[in-house]
């Protein structure tokens, strides 16, 4: 197993009311990815992934265009020292 990093995102566009954050908890899922994906009062998500460099560079690429009906304009992202969550949950 590879070295664990964590990066945060916060993605802008119609990110909201398109399923985004329980897409984003399967793709990461599926990727053995750990974090949150969370709604953003300004109609933003913020997205934490913790896990594989190469498994975090796959999901930062699926964020880049989300699920059917979402409209991505633009995904932030940075690294975090935060010790990696158990799970991946929304909220």
């Amino acid at each position: 197993m590879g070295q664990q990093q964590c990066m945060k995102a916060i993605i802008s566009g119609r990110v909201q009311g398109v399923c985004f954050r329980r897409s984003t908890q399967q793709q990461a899922e599926a990727l053995g990815i750990v974090g949150y994906a969370r709604n953003l009062a300004d109609g933003r998500v913020e997205v934490l992934m913790c896990g594989e460099a190469e498994r975090l560079a796959a999901l930062r690429e699926w964020l880049g265009h989300g699920p059917p009906g979402a409209e991505v304009t633009h995904v932030e992202c940075q690294d975090v020292e935060l010790a990696p969550p158990d799970g991946f949950t929304t909220g």
